[in-house]
C-alpha cells in the first residue's frame, strides 16, 4: 500500500506512544493502487481558433491529477496522459476557407499553438494526438466496422436543425428565433446562440435509442462515474427523456474534410464519433494492448461537451462491446470580469500572456486554486495578483525565508528536534516543555494533510486540496510568529533547544507543503524542496513521513545542510508591498 505522513511501512512514524491523535495513517484500501495503471485524458481541442484559458484549465486539471498519481505510484509505466487537437469537421472546413487556407494548413498552424502552450505551461502529457494522423484514421474505421458488424448502423433519411459551430443536430425544443446583426430573423441554438440550419440528407444512423436503459443502469450502479455529482444527476435527467437514434455521418459533398466511411466514399464519418475514438487511439486501439488501459480511463472535460461524453460516447462503447469510461470529471467555464469570453467582445484572455506575466507556476496555481468545477469562475487581473502575492509570495515564501535566514539559522542546517521541549504527549508539564496546545493542533493538521489532499484529488476537488495546504501554511506562520525564533539566542542553553525545535517543525511543515504542491507548481515546489536539501528520491508520497522525531523515530534530515540559497521563492507581483518580504528575510 501507499502510506503517507504519520505511518510508513519502514519506520511507522505514527506508531510512537501518544501519537494516535497526530498520524494520518495509510491511504486506505480504496487507494491500494501500487502497480495499477491510470489513464487521464483531456478533450482534444478544436483548431478553429487559438487556445484560451479554458483550454489550458482543462489541461491543467488533467495534469495535476496525473502528477499527483505519479507521486503515489512512481513507476512511469503506470500512468498515461493524453491531449491533442480535433482537426476534422465542417467548422474547420469553413474556418480554413474563410482564412484562405487549405484545411491542413490551418490545422498545422493551430495545433502547433496548442502544443507550444502546453509545453510552456508544463503539461506533462505522454501523448499529443491529432485526428489527422494515420493511426487515428485506422482506429476510427475499425471502430466503425465493429458497430456495423453488430448491426448498430443503418442508412436512413435524417433531418433536423444542424449547428455547425457545435457540430451536432439539435431537437426542436433547443432551437429559437432571434434577430441577427442586420435585423433579420434567424434560427439559433437556445443554449449557445449559434446559428442553425435545417438539414435533410441520407446518412448512416446509430441505434442510440437501444442504449437508454443500459446507460441508466451504468450510472445508477456507479454514483461516482461522473463527478461532480450535479453533472451525474443532470445526465440521468437527460436519460429520462426519449433518446433518438443518432446521425453518425454526413454527405461527402457537404463535408469532405474528415474520415471517409469504410466502403462508402459518399459519406464522411461524423466529427464527434471521429473525435471520441481518439481516447482509444492513444492506447493502441485496435491492437490488444488497449484492453489493459481502457478500464482505468478518466476523462477531464468541460460541461459544454458533457452529453457527447456521458451519453453518446458510452453508448458507442457499449455498442462496440466495451465498457464506459471509468470516470468522467466535468468542469465549468471561465468568465472574464463577469462576462462570457467572446471574440466579438474582445475579452478572450491569452493564456501565454498570463504565463509570462504571472509565471508558469503562478498562473497554474491561480487557475487550479480558484477554479471550482461545479460552477463558472471569474477571471480578472487584480484577483490573480492578490492571490499569488498573498499565498505564494507572502505566506509560503515568507515562511521559507524566515526559517532559512542566516540571522535565525546561521548554521544553514535542519536543526535538532528536542523531545523534552515538544513531547509527543500533550499536557505534560516541566521546566523544559515549551509546546502549547496550538502547536499540537498544527502537528495534527499537517500530519493529516497528505491524506486530506489525496481525498480531494480523488474527488476532483483540487481547489480544496490547495485550500487545505494554504490553511496549514497560515497555521505554520502562526506557529513561527507565536514563538518568535528571532528573539531566541543560539548561545543560550535555555533558548537553543527550543529555537532548534521551532525551526525543525517549521521546516518539516515546509517539506510537506513542497511535496504536496508538486502537481500544481512543479518548479516552485522543486525550488522549495531543493532549498530544504530534499533529494529527488525523497519527494514521493510514499516517502513522506512528517516529523518522525515527534514520534520517537530518527529524522533523516536532522543535521543535514540546507540547499543553496536561490533567492525569493516567489517574487511579489505587486511591488508596492515588497518591503514586507524583505523584512521576513532579515
Amino acid at each position: 500500500k501507499t502510506w503517507m505522513a504519520g505511518f510508513h511501512p519502514q519506520n511507522r512514524c505514527g506508531g510512537g506512544a501518544g501519537s494516535r491523535h497526530y498520524s494520518s495513517g495509510p491511504l486506505g484500501a480504496r487507494d491500494d493502487i501500487r502497480g495499477a495503471r491510470a489513464f487521464f485524458t483531456t478533450p482534444i481541442f478544436y483548431v478553429n481558433a487559438a487556445p484560451h484559458i479554458g483550454h489550458l484549465y482543462s489541461a491543467l486539471l488533467a495534469d495535476a491529477l496525473c502528477r499527483h498519481r505519479r507521486l503515489r505510484v512512481p513507476s512511469a509505466a503506470a500512468t498515461r496522459f493524453s491531449t491533442g487537437t480535433d482537426e476534422h469537421g465542417l467548422k474547420i472546413q469553413q474556418a480554413a476557407a474563410a482564412a484562405g487556407l487549405a484545411p491542413t494548413e490551418l490545422c498545422d498552424r493551430v495545433s502547433a499553438q496548442f502544443r507550444q502552450l502546453f509545453r510552456e505551461a508544463g503539461i506533462s502529457s505522454t501523448d499529443f494526438i491529432r485526428t489527422t494522423e494515420t493511426r487515428h484514421r485506422i482506429a476510427v474505421q475499425h471502430f466503425w466496422g465493429l458497430l456495423k458488424a453488430r448491426g448498430l448502423l443503418y442508412k436512413g433519411l435524417y433531418e433536423g436543425w444542424y449547428c455547425a459551430s457545435e457540430e451536432c443536430f439539435l431537437p426542436e425544443a433547443k432551437v429559437t428565433r432571434q434577430s441577427d446583426s442586420s435585423g433579420d430573423s434567424c434560427h439559433v441554438s437556445l443554449e449557445s446562440g449559434h446559428p442553425v440550419s435545417w438539414t435533410k440528407e441520407e446518412n448512416y444512423i446509430f441505434r442510440l435509442s437501444q442504449f437508454r436503459e443500459p446507460l441508466q443502469r451504468w450510472l445508477r450502479g456507479d454514483p461516482q462515474a461522473i463527478a461532480p455529482e450535479p453533472f451525474h444527476r443532470a445526465v440521468l435527467q437527460w436519460l429520462e427523456e426519449e433518446l433518438p437514434d443518432l446521425s453518425v455521418s454526413r454527405k461527402s459533398s457537404h463535408l469532405h474534410w474528415g474520415i471517409p466511411v469504410p466502403g462508402d466514399d459518399s459519406q464522411t464519418i461524423y466529427v464527434w464519433l471521429d473525435a471520441l475514438v481518439n481516447y482509444l487511439t492513444v492506447i493502441g486501439y485496435p491492437n490488444a494492448e488497449f484492453k489493459s488501459w481502457w478500464p482505468t480511463t478518466s476523462h477531464i472535460i468541460g460541461k459544454d461537451i458533457l452529453k457527447f461524453h456521458a451519453i453518446y460516447w458510452p453508448a458507442l462503447l457499449l455498442g462496440a462491446g466495451m465498457s464506459p469510461p471509468h470516470r468522467i470529471y466535468v468542469h465549468s467555464h471561465w468568465t472574464v470580469c463577469g462576462q462570457k469570453m467572446s471574440k466579438s467582445l474582445g475579452n478572450v484572455v491569452d493564456p501565454r500572456t498570463c504565463l509570462d506575466r504571472y509565471t508558469v507556476d503562478g498562473f497554474r496555481y491561480f487557475l487550479l486554486r480558484q477554479g471550482v468545477p461545479n460552477w463558472d469562475c471569474d477571471y480578472y487581473d487584480e484577483k490573480v495578483v492578490k492571490l499569488l502575492d498573498s499565498e505564494l509570495a507572502d505566506a509560503l515564501g515568507g515562511l521559507l525565508n524566515r526559517c532559512t535566514a542566516k540571522r535565525i539559522n546561521p548554521s544553514g542546517t535542519y536543526p535538532v528536534f528536542c523531545t523534552t521541549c515538544f513531547p509527543s504527549e500533550p499536557g505534560l508539564v516541566g521546566p523544559s516543555v515549551r509546546a502549547q496546545a496550538e502547536d499540537y493542533a498544527l502537528v495534527n493538521a499537517v500530519a493529516t494533510l497528505p491524506r486530506q489532499v489525496a481525498d480531494h484529488y480523488d474527488n476532483f476537488q483540487i481547489y480544496k486540496a490547495l485550500e487545505a495546504v494554504s490553511s496549514c501554511v497560515r497555521q505554520t506562520n502562526g506557529f513561527v510568529q507565536r514563538h518568535a525564533p528571532w528573539r531566541l539566542n543560539w548561545e543560550s542553553p535555555v533558548d537553543a533547544p527550543w529555537l532548534g525545535t521551532v525551526l525543525h517543525v517549521a521546516l518539516e511543515c515546509l517539506r510537506v507543503f513542497g511535496t504536496l504542491l508538486q502537481p500544481v507548481t512543479p518548479s516552485l515546489a522543486d525550488k522549495l524542496l531543493s532549498r530544504l536539501g530534499v533529494s529527488a528520491t525523497e519527494r514521493g508520497l510514499g516517502e513522506l513521513c512528517f516529523l518522525p522525531r515527534f514520534y520517537g523515530h530518527p529524522c533523516p534530515f536532522e543535521g543535514r545542510r540546507l540547499g543553496p540559497e536561490t533567492g525569493l521563492l516567489f517574487p511579489r507581483l505587486d511591488q508596492s508591498r515588497a518591503w514586507l518580504v524583505k523584512a521576513h528575510r532579515t
